[in-house]
């Protein structure tokens, strides 16, 4: 049980209390906790080169190292690494973050539910993150060049479909590419009009040959006629 603060008074401090369950759960992964130091010692070698190096650095290069550094300050008008500060490795805050390698802290109200579910849906967000990446980089679904509702609906629609069937292809081809790797390969397989109405496919790889096994297409043909095309395409009935 859990006690909030909710609704703001006239003096703008939350002052309503209510209960709310909650269920908080903590395990250890000697998986994470490896990968946490791997990263950690990358940071602190970049830390110790922007220390005796502090001219090859600026705020933006030197992200993600200057939380272990003291003293460290920038230009407001430059960005670079102020001159004359007495730089150094931040010891006692690595070793107070090294403590906690490995530990995940997990807090929801989903209080039915068991340990192992709360975990296996936590360990599945990054399906989802992943989702929305593709969404993003690969189905192009922003920006939106579209003003009127019902056309900013379609656009998001078209765009999830195509998430759906891309992801299909993935899990049928056992997870084996990427997809930007199936979406490059789809992509490439092409055609030129040669004559009449018969035109030259040209482009081969592994992921088309997979596709063509797994979904029974017929990638082979390097000459097809538009017929034969029509008939591939065409919707079973």
């Amino acid at each position: 049980m859990l006690k909030q603060l909710l609704s703001k008074g006239t003096n703008g401090k939350r002052d309503r209390e209510i209960d709310t369950c909650q269920k908080q759960m903590a395990y250890y992964s000697k998986k994470y906790a490896k990968k946490q130091r791997i990263e950690r010692e990358k940071m602190l070698e970049k830390a110790r080169d922007l220390i005796h190096n502090p001219g090859k650095y600026n705020k933006a290069t030197s992200r993600g190292a200057t939380s272990y550094i003291k003293n460290i300050s920038f230009s407001k008008d430059t960005g670079e690494i102020v001159d004359g500060l007495d730089l150094s490795i931040d010891l006692e805050k690595i070793e107070e973050e090294a403590k906690f390698d490995g530990f995940y802290a997990i807090v929801t109200s989903e209080i039915e539910m068991s340990d192992k579910e709360i975990r296996d849906a936590y360990r599945g967000l990054w399906k989802i993150e992943d989702s929305f990446k593709v969404i993003k980089s690969e189905l192009c679904a922003r920006p939106v060049h579209h003003w009127l509702e019902e056309r900013i609906n379609a656009h998001f629609l078209i765009c999830f479909v195509g998430l759906l069937i891309i992801k299909l292809i993935e899990l049928k081809l056992g997870g084996k590419y990427s997809i930007a790797k199936i979406k490059e390969s789809l992509n490439s397989y092409s055609c030129s009009h040669i004559d009449q109405n018969y035109y030259l496919f040209d482009y081969r790889d592994e992921i088309l040959e997979n596709i063509e096994s797994t979904f029974s297409f017929n990638f082979t043909e390097k000459i097809m006629s538009t017929k034969e095309i029509k008939k591939i395409l065409e919707y079973p009935k």
